[in-house]
C-alpha cells in the first residue's frame, strides 16, 4: 500500500519504520528543514527496542510535496497547530479514493480534516505507542502499543477494518474500535496529566508519579475532562482512568519516557498542543458552562513557559 506519514516526528517515524517492514511504500512529509536533511543524508536512525537501524525514506518538504504521488492511506502526525497547514499543502497527494486516518493528540481536529476531505474517507484514531525524537534524523523506539480507530462517517465499517488490518499487518497491533470518541477522551486524560505536569515539573512520567500531589491532581484534572466530555455523550469511568494514567509511572514499561510535550517545549524549545489538549477542555468547559480551574491553569502555564523559552 501506498502510505503518506503527515508529520515525521518521533511517532510518525515509529509508523513509517514499523508500516515499511510490513511491505507497504511509505512516504514522510515534514516542516523541519534539520530533520529532512537527516533523513535524506543517513536515513531515519533509530534505535528500536536496543537495535540500531538507517532506515531510507523518501521525504519531502511541505513547500515541495510531489504532484506525482497519490496515496491510498494517509496518517496524520503533524502538531495539532500544524494541521490546517498540512491538509493544505498535501492536497496533491489526496485522491478520489485516498483514506486520511488522523492519530494526532488532543480534541476536535476532524473539524479540520472535514475542511479538505470528505467524511467518508476520514478515520480517527488513538495509539499508545511510544517514541522520543532525540535530534534531527534520529529516534528512540522502545515497548509496546496498540492502535484503536473507527471511521468518521456511519456505515464505513468495513473500509476502518480494511485500514486497521494495514497497520496490524505492520505489528502496529491495530483494531477497530465501536467508540473511538471514548478512546479519545481517554488519551486525552493521559495528555492533559502527563504532558504538561511533567513539562512544567521537569520530570518524567516514573518521577511525576512518585511525588505526594501526583494522585490529586490527576483526579482532578480527569474530572474536569469527564465533567467536559459528559456534555458530549461520552461518560468517563474516572476511577479507571486514573488507575489507567498511574499504570504509565512503572519504570519498566513507560515510565522512564518523557511525553511528548517535554520533547518539544523542554528538550528543542518547540511550541507545544496545550491548546488542544488542557485548552480544548477550557474552552469547552466555557461553552457547557461547566468549571475547569486545573485545565485553564495548566494551559495558562504552559504558555508561560514557551515565551520563558522563546519556543518557536
Amino acid at each position: 500500500m501506498k502510505i503518506v506519514i503527515a508529520g515525521a516526528g518521533a511517532m510518525g517515524s515509529r509508523f513509517a519504520i514499523m508500516l515499511k517492514r510490513g511491505g507497504n511504500e511509505v512516504t514522510l512529509i515534514d516542516g523541519w528543514p534539520a530533520h529532512i536533511e537527516a533523513i535524506r543524508e543517513h536515513g531515519l536512525r533509530a534505535n528500536l527496542n536496543g537495535e540500531e537501524l538507517s532506515v531510507p525514506f523518501p521525504i519531502y518538504a511541505q513547500q515541495e510535496v510531489p504532484t506525482d504521488v497519490q496515496a491510498d492511506l494517509i496518517l496524520v502526525f503533524t502538531k495539532a497547530m500544524q494541521l490546517d497547514q498540512m491538509m493544505q499543502t498535501i492536497q496533491p497527494m489526496i485522491g478520489a479514493e485516498t483514506k486520511i486516518l488522523c492519530l494526532l493528540n488532543g480534541i476536535g481536529h476532524e473539524d479540520t480534516i472535514e475542511k479538505y476531505v470528505a467524511a467518508d474517507k476520514i478515520f480517527l484514531g488513538n495509539t499508545i505507542w511510544t517514541a522520543d525524537l532525540i535530534g534531527p534524523g534520529q529516534v528512540r523506539l522502545f515497548g509496546e502499543g496498540s492502535v484503536e480507530l473507527q471511521n468518521l462517517k456511519p456505515g464505513y465499517e468495513s473500509e476502518a477494518k480494511e485500514v486497521a488490518a494495514v497497520l496490524a499487518d505492520a505489528g502496529l497491533h491495530a483494531a477497530y474500535s465501536e467508540n473511538i470518541r471514548y478512546s479519545i477522551y481517554r488519551k486525552a486524560c493521559v495528555n492533559g496529566t502527563l504532558n504538561g505536569l511533567c513539562s512544567i515539573l521537569d520530570v518524567n512520567i516514573a518521577q511525576f508519579g512518585s511525588t505526594s500531589t501526583a494522585r490529586k491532581m490527576v483526579e482532578t484534572i480527569v474530572g474536569e475532562f469527564a465533567a467536559v466530555a459528559r456534555h458530549e455523550a461520552v461518560e468517563l469511568d474516572i476511577p479507571e482512568v486514573v488507575r489507567h494514567i498511574e499504570e504509565t509511572y512503572d519504570p519498566a514499561g513507560i515510565g522512564m519516557h518523557y511525553p511528548s510535550m517535554y520533547q518539544d517545549l523542554i528538550n528543542n524549545h518547540r511550541k507545544t498542543e496545550i491548546d488542544y489538549i488542557n485548552g480544548a477542555i477550557s474552552r469547552k468547559g466555557e461553552k457547557y458552562n461547566v468549571a475547569t480551574p486545573y485545565c485553564d491553569f495548566l494551559t495558562q502555564l504552559i504558555h508561560a513557559k514557551e515565551e520563558v523559552l522563546e519556543a518557536k
